[in-house]
């Protein structure tokens, strides 16, 4: 009796100290967050005040619709949706037909080829900068929301293709032969077998390609000049004056750009863990 009680409680402590670790942990994740949006709640003069706390001393709830009338933030939220609409899509018709021959035949160059698509997903955008740069000014596409959609794309490509491959390969060949033998050919199979059965994968990765060009800051903020062709993550930095910086209005707009992030996370949520586990399978 007395060694059961024992575990009894041993599960209860030990089931108390996970509940507590995983609230701490959830706490440290966010508290930015949490400061962000009780500073985008305040007025300006409470931001800068010396006896400021984090819980607003008033509820200026008027800010997040004031940057719409001090910011064509409307455009900048289309932009970032036609940017990141437009290299996701383009990511993925040409991702899907090379993750599938990479996953489906065989050729002479294919193990350099999948090392070269490892490699250049190790070098960050900041690196090819000047590189970008030169060659969107050779296309005259260095102010212009297309030249954006083609550098997103390029630059979601190699995971595109890498979390894909992985995916197709989790799922037996044997399917399609059927089907070929039923007299579809291999592009039919491919669209009527394969694609359904790995749309969890392929949900996953287009929703992180999206979240990705969404996110995109560096290149934008280097290439873009025109305040109406701005992107969400630049053009908010119109309330980032070389004076004073209006950190209510700021706080408001970023809390706008991270809430399409969050409702494309909740809604693939179901088909994350499937998709990226189907996706890490190796060759």
């Amino acid at each position: 009796m007395n060694d059961s009680l024992r575990i009894n409680w041993s599960k209860l402590l030990c089931r108390i100290l996970l509940y507590f670790v995983v609230c701490l942990i959830c706490l440290v994740i966010l508290y930015p967050y949490l400061v962000m949006f009780f500073t985008a709640l305040k007025s300006r003069q409470e931001i800068f005040a010396m006896d400021g706390t984090i819980l607003p001393k008033v509820w200026m709830w008027s800010n997040f619709a004031d940057i719409w009338t001090k910011a064509p933030m409307a455009k900048y939220m289309l932009n970032s949706i036609l940017i990141a609409s437009g290299s996701t899509a383009i990511a993925m018709v040409c991702g899907i037909p090379a993750a599938y021959a990479l996953a489906r035949m065989k050729f002479k160059g294919q193990t350099a080829f999948l090392g070269f698509i490892i490699v250049s997903q190790m070098f960050a955008p900041v690196v090819l900068l000047i590189g970008i740069y030169k060659v969107m000014q050779f296309m005259s596409l260095t102010n212009s929301l297309l030249g954006l959609v083609f550098i997103n794309a390029a630059f979601n490509q190699a995971f595109t293709i890498w979390l894909l491959r992985g995916t197709f390969m989790s799922i037996s060949a044997e399917m399609e032969q059927a089907a070929t033998i039923d007299g579809c050919n291999r592009i039919q199979a491919m669209f009527k077998i394969l694609l359904p059965v790995a749309a969890p994968g392929i949900v996953t990765t287009l929703i992180f390609i999206f979240i990705n060009a969404w996110n995109e800051f560096t290149v934008a903020l280097c290439l873009i000049s025109t305040d109406t062709i701005k992107p969400l993550t630049v053009g908010i930095n119109i309330f980032n004056g070389y004076n004073m910086i209006e950190w209510q209005y700021l706080f408001a707009a970023s809390i706008f750009a991270i809430i399409p992030v969050v409702i494309l996370f909740m809604s693939i949520e179901k088909n994350l863990t499937s998709g990226l586990t189907a996706g890490g399978v190796k060759g």
